[in-house]
């Protein structure tokens, strides 16, 4: 039984260095995570990436959302990846806008309808992989899509990719702030930084008459940062733009430069940037 247990943790302690190796060409790894679903998590991810390379970074976008994979919708590349793309020098990622390297589940189904049933090892094998197997190359970010909610996935990756950061992504409403404050507290008990907390669908702007409307409350957030001394990266108001342009798979940061959302992320950018690189 000894020999047992230590043949296994020197197993783990050669694919820890096989991860690490594999990763440290990219300089910074942020895994993007929220409590609970239907806050906007994916879309934040994606616009984040797409914001950042924008910016001049080099990006990847990793979607482990094995059983929902949204990214190749959002980014307009829900196609297979050709078979020429796997060889024995690993798996060849998606090239999506702004040149981002991009992989998710989606790309490995025959179709958007097929269903993945798997349990937690087996998603845990997949996104090994997609870490370990998928040629990434230089990097300066690399933004993780989780799934919601503080299961099988977001767990996996925290332990996987060493040296990561967790943006915490949440709304104003209460039900949501109090998932997401699992979440924060499940990074922190992983022994993993949390960069920030953005708060997504913050308000809406009547285009008629210019008023203002908290359809999920007000600074829930910000009390949130607070309440666990964490960064307050910004809040992403309501554009209703936003769903158009993912569902047709356009980059909406791109095409609406100018909105206040585009605005807030960019903000958000400089934040990083300055969090990261000073």
């Amino acid at each position: 039984m000894e020999n047992l247990k230590e043949e296994q943790k020197k197993r783990i302690e050669e694919e820890d260095r096989q991860i690490a190796k594999k990763l440290e060409t990219i300089k910074h790894k942020i895994v993007i995570m929220s409590g609970k679903g239907g806050v906007g998590k994916t879309s934040v991810a994606v616009n984040l990436a797409l914001s950042l390379a924008l910016n001049g970074f080099r990006v990847g976008l990793l979607d482990v959302d094995i059983t929902g994979p949204n990214v190749p919708k959002m980014i307009g590349k829900n196609i297979a990846l050709p078979p020429s793309s796997g060889t024995e020098k690993g798996i060849s990622p998606i090239f999506g806008p702004l040149n981002m390297k991009i992989m998710s589940m989606g790309f490995l189904l025959q179709n958007e309808d097929v269903p993945v049933i798997w349990r937690g090892p087996l998603k845990m094998g997949a996104i090994k992989q997609f870490i370990t197997d998928v040629n990434w190359g230089e990097l300066d970010f690399l933004i993780v899509d989780n799934p919601p909610g503080t299961s099988d996935e977001p767990l996996s990756v925290l332990q996987l990719i060493k040296g990561a950061q967790v943006i915490i992504v949440t709304t104003p409403q209460d039900v949501a702030l109090l998932d997401s404050r699992k979440a924060i507290n499940m990074a922190k008990q992983l022994n993993t930084p949390v960069l920030g907390i953005i708060e997504n669908m913050s308000g809406f702007t009547c285009p008629k008459c210019g008023e203002k409307i908290d359809l999920f409350g007000e600074g829930g957030g910000l009390k949130a940062a607070k309440d666990f001394d964490v960064p307050f990266l910004g809040a992403i108001p309501i554009d209703p733009l936003i769903r158009v342009e993912e569902d047709k798979g356009e980059p909406y940061i791109v095409k609406h430069s100018d909105a206040e959302a585009a605005k807030a992320f960019n903000d958000i950018v400089q934040k990083i940037k300055k969090k990261l690189m000073t």
